[in-house]
């Protein structure tokens, strides 16, 4: 019983830090450091608030079934009342567990329009750094191993 408990604390730190994991254009990966990126200028021509959906990576479902079985289990009175108690309860806490990981890996963004100087246009969704944009701002689209983020543009 010990082990499961440790295993359960292992696998509920590991889906906590993948919430964690941050996709803000002011935070830039590992990998995309000191690699030659393109930078092209336009100008914001809209800006809107969006939301992007949570991840369903089935840690939570996991994480929670096995919680949910386990408990469930040691409250029955015979070993079939256990088993039966346990799987349902068990489906609860995957149900529950995968709601969770949903909604706490959702993320405020924003979706910006840009204009190009050539005339083309882009549409970028970026969740919210610490720039604000509004129409009219002159930005960069820096991309980077296909990855695009816009910043506002040097003065």
């Amino acid at each position: 019983m010990k082990r499961w408990i440790q295993r359960l604390l292992s696998a509920i730190s590991a889906s906590l830090l993948l919430a964690c994991a941050s996709s803000s254009p002011d935070v830039i990966q590992r990998g995309d450091a000191q690699r030659l990126s393109k930078v092209e200028d336009g100008v914001v021509l809209s800006v809107r608030n969006v939301v992007v959906d949570g991840s369903q990576s089935g840690i939570g479902a996991a994480v929670g079934g096995v919680t949910g079985a386990v408990a469930g289990a040691t409250r029955g009175g015979s070993n079939a009342e256990s088993n039966v108690i346990g799987l349902l309860v068990g489906v609860a806490g995957a149900a529950a567990g995968n709601a969770i990981e949903r909604m706490s890996t959702r993320e405020d963004a924003t979706e910006l329009l840009v204009q190009l100087k050539g005339g083309e246009r882009r549409a970028v969704v970026q969740a919210r750094g610490a720039e604000v944009f509004v129409p009219g701002d002159a930005v960069i689209l820096v991309t980077t191993g296909g990855k695009v983020r816009i910043a506002k543009a040097p003065r």
